[in-house]
């Protein structure tokens, strides 16, 4: 599994940054990644993950990666559905966020679970919900400190398209993100985190 994992992160990356849409916001939309994929190597041995975290998260860098290849507001797709849908924007940078809440809300609550952190599913789903809000707003923050260090080449990192309301609603759909993973994959989570 892990080979797998790791060839396909690798091809990724490599497809990803083959003639980007520009080398600076490849490399700010691909850190996050990179980042990832070195702390689950330091990580492998002492604090191994289950295999359906390992999965979310390889999705992530992947959706990561492909913003960092066309820009957020360039994806093809997401340009075809704003065509096919009659939508004012690419909401490429809208699935990005809500993955941002999705797969963050998995690895928090498997390390709350596994080191027994909190106790009780109530308390652990409260916690990783605003874990991942947090996380959300963070990432909104650094934005922000890209955008002001590098004046315009932060444009099409922010990917804003025009948006007043771009920041909220990132945040939001962020929040969404981990409520749906708490909803849909506690179950299946708990049955891999058993298995361990």
């Amino acid at each position: 599994m892990q080979w797998l994992w790791v060839t396909v992160f690798m091809l990724v990356l490599v497809w990803s940054g083959i003639k980007p849409y520009d080398y600076f916001t490849w490399f700010l939309e691909v850190a996050p990644a990179l980042i990832g994929f070195i702390a689950l190597v330091i990580t492998r041995k002492s604090f191994p993950l289950t295999p359906l975290v390992y999965t979310l998260i390889l999705i992530h860098c992947i959706i990561l990666m492909v913003g960092g290849h066309y820009t957020y507001a360039e994806v093809p797709l997401f340009d075809w559905i704003k065509e096919a849908l009659h939508q004012s924007r690419n909401n490429y940078d809208k699935l990005g966020h809500f993955a941002q809440g999705f797969v963050p809300a998995m690895i928090a609550r498997e390390i709350i679970i596994r080191k027994h952190i909190i106790n009780g599913n109530v308390w652990t789903a409260f916690f990783v919900i605003c874990f991942t809000l947090a996380f959300s707003a963070f990432y909104e923050l650094v934005e922000w400190w890209v955008a002001l260090s590098s004046g315009e080449d932060a444009e099409a990192f922010l990917g804003t398209q025009g948006y007043i309301w771009d920041t909220q609603s990132d945040m939001a759909l962020a929040l969404l993100g981990s409520i749906v993973a708490l909803l849909l994959l506690s179950r299946w989570h708990d049955r891999q985190i058993d298995a361990l």
